[in-house]
């Protein structure tokens, strides 16, 4: 089973990726070490609440819709009804799926 720290590097890297930003980038703006952040975006570490808000403060995207994107992730996983309650509630997950995770 996949870990939720591994879910949270997967949602804040795709998000990095997709803003077009490096980790010197977001190391910068969010004056963590980019050593750090490369190992939360590997799921090596799990980021605390502050950590979590600066990164995705630096990212520009609010930490409910990171939670959200982790949450999504989490129930497709566990195979429960929170995926398809959350995809009608607020359509399809605003990230890519990883090729390790896919839809039931």
């Amino acid at each position: 089973m996949t870990t939720m720290r591994q879910f949270v590097g997967e949602v804040l890297r795709a998000r990095r990726l997709a803003a077009g930003l490096t980790l010197r980038d977001v190391s910068a703006k969010a004056r963590v070490s980019l050593g750090y952040i490369s190992e939360i975006e590997r799921g090596q570490k799990e980021p605390s609440s502050e950590l979590l808000s600066a990164l995705t403060t630096a990212l520009d995207v609010p930490l409910s819709q990171v939670l959200l994107d982790v949450s999504t992730l989490l129930a497709i996983e566990e195979g429960t009804e929170l995926a398809s309650i959350s995809t009608i509630a607020h359509g399809t997950p605003s990230i890519p799926l990883s090729d390790t995770v896919s839809a039931a």
